[in-house]
Formats: C-alpha cells, structure tokens, sequence
C-alpha cells in the first residue's frame, strides 16, 4: 500500500504538469525535487491518520471521510512547502497543480482501496456454493448484516427487499433493493435459499405474512434481532436466529419494567409451588435472578424437582431448597412455610390438561381446589405476606372442570386474601390470569410439533377456533410483576393483543418446519390438517375478563387489573366442606354438580341473567 501510495502520488503531480502545459511534459530539477516530496511529506501524514491499519476485506464507507481528512492535511503540508521555498510559478509549481493534486489523490487513495476490497472480497471471497440470500429490509441494520455476510464466503446477498416505495431500484453497497410484493418472484428467478429479516419495523404481522406468502417455496426465513438486543456497533452473522413461533404471536413481546420485577423478590424468601412444572420452572429461573434471600422449590415430582434444583445452583448464593411434598398435604405446608419463614408464596401447582382433567375430574379437584384451600389457609394462618394465584383465562365462565377448579382457586385466594387484610393491610393475595403459554405442557404447540414431526396429520378440533398466547417468558414475568403491581383480592392479566386462530397457529408452524400444507389447493404437500370435533368441555372462544367494562390500568402499560369477585366469600368454607366429602366419598357427579353449582351460586351477577353461559354447567348437574 506504501508503495502504490507513494507512485501513485507521483503520478498524479506529474499528469498536473502534463494538463497544466497540455503536452507530454518533462520537468526540471526543481520541479522533480516537489514531485517526490509529495510521497515524502503525505505518506508520514497517512500512517498517522490510520490508513495503513486498516484491513482491506473489511473497509466501510467511514475511510472515505478519513481519506479525505488526510488528503488536505497532506496537500496543505505539500503546498506550504512550495510557497515557503518561494518555488510557484511556470518555472517552479503551477497554483493549478494543487488542485489537481487534492482531487487526483483523493480519488486515487479511495479507487485504489475500494478496488482492492472488491478483489478480495468479490473475485476470491465468495463460495461457487454459497448460499444465496434476500436481506428483508433496506436500514442501516440491514447494511451490516450485508456487509457481514459480504465477509464470509458461506453467504451471497442477492437482493434487499424493502416496503418502503421511495427506495424501489435504488442500489445500497451495490446491491439492487426491491419492492417487498415482488419476493416470491425473486426468490425463484435468483435462486434464493434464505430470506433474512433485518428490518426493526417489520413487526409480527408483517412476519406473518411472509411466511404466509413464501412459506410454500424452499427457502428458510430467519430474523435478526432488534438492536437493543445486541451490542451497540454489532451485527454479525451469528447473531441470526431461525425465525420461532414465539415471533408469530400476533403482537411484539411485553417488556418487563426492572424495577416491578426486583421489588417483590430481591431479599425476600420466596416458595414456589409446581417449581417442576412448566410454568412453575420458568418462575423458579426468573426468580433465582432477582437474588431472593432464599428459593423454596416445591413439587410432589421427584425428578422435576432434582433437575430444575441441580440447574437452579449456579444461578447464586441464596439457599436453595427443594421440598418434595403435595399441596394437598396441609401439615406438610405448615412446616415447610414455619421452617423457611417464606414471605412470598407463587401458587403454580395445579393439573391444567383440560381433556386431563375432565377425565380425571376427582383428583383434578382434589388438587386444583383443595389444594390451593389448604396453602392459601396455611399462608394466611402463617403470616405469609404475599400469596399470588397464577390462574387461566378458562376461568372465567369455565365449561370445563379444569376451568371451573381454577375459578374455584380464584374465590379461595380472595376469601383468605380478606382475612389476611384484616389482620394487616400489607398483606397482598391475588391473582395473575392469562392465556396460553407457548411451550408448557398441555399446550397445543407441542402436540403440534409431536404431530408435524411424525408427518401428520395435525388435528384441530374446530376451524374457527381462537386462543389467546404469550411466551412462557412473558408469564414468568408477568408474575413476578404482579407481586408488585397488586393489592389483595385483585386479578392481574396481561394486555394479550388479538386472539390467534388455532389454524392460522398449526399453517405457521408447518411452514416454520419447512414444510407445506396438504389440501385441495396443494394435494402434494407434505402435512394435512384434520378437523376432528370440539371435546364437549372446549370452548370455541376464550375470554380474558368477566367485565371488560370494569378493567383498568396499572402502572405497567401492558398490565390490566381486573374487578375482584363481587360474592359472597362468607360462605367458602362450608362449601368447601361439601366438596370435600363428596371427593372423600369418591362421587364423581356430586362433586360435578357440586363444582359448577357453587359456581353459578357465587358467581351469578356477572353472567347478568343469562342461563346460555352456564350452558356447559347444566350439563353436568344431570
């Protein structure tokens, strides 16, 4: 680089001479003498500005400017020079040359670095076999991610694909950007295998209209993160990450406030029922991050509770304790809360398989029912300060016993949350409701995968059937939140956006496998989707709130309060009573009737007189 620098620069003062006389010009001894101390003086000035540190392979527009910079400052060291030895004139240094000195050395100090980059990295860079890509966006992450990938010979950016109509057939870095209608075609004329989302206002549902749209064609999509999510200045290629079905919720993740999240936890003792559980393991994570003074595992699940303990240890120097017992054993509860002193209490611990459930109605109660009677007692006996019910959107006009059993947890936590106020106002029992949660047993999204790795078919028991999702991060959160965002006897739900559509769910998650969808339009794809009929517990529809008219807002933007359970609460113990004499007996219709029965009894001024909510409930009382 020295040396072409310096020939280069020669060059350039003698073509001045050459256009200045407009002849093949020979020039004296003096004028020789200025010739070479052009290099002599710019090429100390050039190493001290940085350009000879910089790797070729990797040159970025920024040279231009630092080119520039070193170019004047060379040409006025070189010019100064000419004027203090007094060497203008025809017979010395033209005023013209240094001019063309400037304008001739910037564009060749910048032609010459930018060529060599393209030889390195265009003629002996790229891979014959490289993967051919569409970057989906035109912004400045999307740039980088080019230049990254320009980087490795493993990738080959063919296009960029923007919905922005001002930069249609506009060229970035040399590479032509294309209106976003015309993906399916460039993927197939371009030979395109990945399309890679590096726009930060490509939101959820214009991800899922790229799959919906280029999800039959072999090409996989992935997605880079935000940059918030990555290390300012950063945007390598292995940051990419396969595009999930957690992008694909219908709305962008709920960002969790710190300050919500470390106030209920840092310092204190905390118990987490069913901390083997899905949603329960993802809490016991959450919580081991927020330096609690001590972590209390709960679980009657022997292996659950030593693999989530033994992956729980590093986490840090707070005393971890796994205690293998049943929420259903009062006396076991007692001790455990008496021995830890625990303070906050996260009740996950319950059967949440609907068709499970239905089937296993006697212990479902049991557990789901007595269960949370017996800890929320305990608690509120023990002096516990905080007990948050983490409950289900099935829960509100339940149609199944699944639903019903946590409307029922739901009335104990408020009954007991009351007597706790009595005692101390401080004291804080509520609730946390949400929807499905991506990944946790009992889900459809891993029976769907199960069923998509098998090779199908998928079964979906109605068409027009919509659940509301959040990721299992999100609930995690969510709950730990609550703690600090409830007062007692409220219930917590999280702002979930639009319900998704179950069919909408299992096409996406086809795709997402890179498959396609075998149906009359496509008979040669590869998994059919089969309609086999509502369980007669399901609902079509879930609902969020009793009353939406009554919700209001937290300070969490995302976090909703619902209304408390306008009831009666004097009476829970005795029904309780009931229900656990008819469970003693082993009845199963009495404790059918007894469940929803007491519901309708407790909970009838919020179904304002309308017999077809409790449609599912009659059924159960024959």
């Amino acid at each position: 680089m020295l040396v072409v620098d310096a020939v280069t620069l020669m060059l350039i003062i003698w073509a001045g001479f050459c256009l200045r006389f407009d002849r093949f010009y020979i020039p004296n001894f003096e004028q020789t003498l200025f010739i070479l101390a052009g290099p002599a003086t710019a090429l100390p000035i050039f190493a001290s500005m940085g350009l000879y540190r910089t790797i070729l392979r990797y040159l970025s527009g920024y040279t231009i400017w630092t080119v520039l910079q070193a170019v004047t400052v060379s040409t006025m060291v070189w010019v100064s020079l000419v004027y203090i030895t007094l060497s203008f004139g025809a017979g010395g240094i033209p005023r013209t040359i240094a001019l063309v000195y400037w304008l001739g050395s910037f564009a060749a100090l910048v032609g010459t670095r930018f060529v060599a980059k393209w030889l390195l990295t265009e003629r002996h860079g790229t891979d014959k076999n490289a993967r051919r890509v569409i970057i989906y966006g035109a912004g400045e992450p999307a740039i980088e991610l080019a230049n990254s990938l320009h980087a490795t010979s493993e990738f080959q950016v063919a296009a960029f694909v923007s919905d922005d109509p001002s930069l249609e057939n506009m060229d970035v870095i040399g590479i032509r950007i294309y209106p976003s209608k015309h993906l399916q075609e460039l993927i197939l004329q371009l030979g395109i295998r990945e399309v890679i989302i590096a726009s930060p206002t490509a939101g959820v549902r214009a991800q899922r209209e790229l799959v919906a749209n280029v999800g039959r064609l072999p090409v996989k999509i992935r997605v880079l993160p935000p940059l918030a999510d990555l290390a300012a200045g950063k945007y390598l290629v292995s940051y990419i990450r396969d595009i999930d079905i957690d992008d694909l919720l219908g709305r962008p993740p709920v960002p969790a406030i710190p300050e919500l999240l470390r106030e209920p936890v840092q310092g204190r003792v905390i118990m987490i029922t069913g901390a083997a559980g899905s949603i329960g393991s993802a809490l016991s994570r959450a919580v081991a991050q927020l330096k609690p003074s001590k972590l209390v595992l709960l679980d009657f699940n022997e292996l659950g509770l030593y693999q989530i303990e033994r992956e729980l240890r590093p986490y840090g120097d707070f005393e971890l304790i796994p205690a293998l017992g049943s929420i259903c054993d009062a006396g076991f509860l007692r001790h455990t809360i008496t021995t830890h002193k625990v303070d906050t209490i996260y009740h996950c611990a319950a059967y949440k398989h609907v068709p499970m459930v239905e089937a296993n109605h006697v212990e479902g109660v049991r557990n789901n029912v007595l269960g949370s009677f017996h800890l929320a007692r305990e608690a509120c006996a023990l002096n516990v300060e905080k007990l948050i019910l983490i409950s289900s959107d099935k829960a509100v006009r339940p149609s199944s016993v699944m639903g019903a059993t946590k409307r029922w947890a739901e009335i104990i936590v408020h009954y007991f949350g009351a007597l706790a106020a009595e005692q101390d106002p401080r004291r804080v029992f509520s609730c946390v409701r949400f929807g499905n949660v991506i990944g946790s047993s009992g889900s459809v999204v891993p029976l769907f995968k199960e069923q998509i790795a098998k090779g199908g078919p998928i079964t979906l028991t109605d068409e027009g059937m919509t659940r509301y999702f959040m990721s299992i991060r999100e609930a995690a959160e969510l709950i730990v939140q609550a703690g600090a965002l409830s007062e007692s006897g409220d219930i917590l739900l999280l702002d979930m956006g639009e319900p998704v559509r179950i069919r909408d769910l299992a096409e996406d998650m086809i795709m997402l496998a890179g498959l396609t969808v075998k149906d009359d339009e496509n008979p040669d794809g590869d998994i059919e989707i089969v309609t086999i009929g509502m369980h007669p517990a399901e609902k079509l529809n879930e609902e969020l709130f009793y009353d939406p008219s009554s919700i209001t807002r937290t300070r969490h933007s995302k976090i909703l309060r619902g209304a408390p359970s306008q009831v009666p609460l004097e009476d829970v113990p005795l029904r309780i009573d009931q229900l656990e004499k008819a469970i003693d007996r082993y009845d199963p219709d009495a404790i059918r009737r007894l469940l929803f029965d007491l519901l309708e009894t407790q909970d009838r001024q919020f179904f304002q007189g309308s017999p077809a909510a409790w449609s599912a409930g009659d059924r159960y009382s024959a």
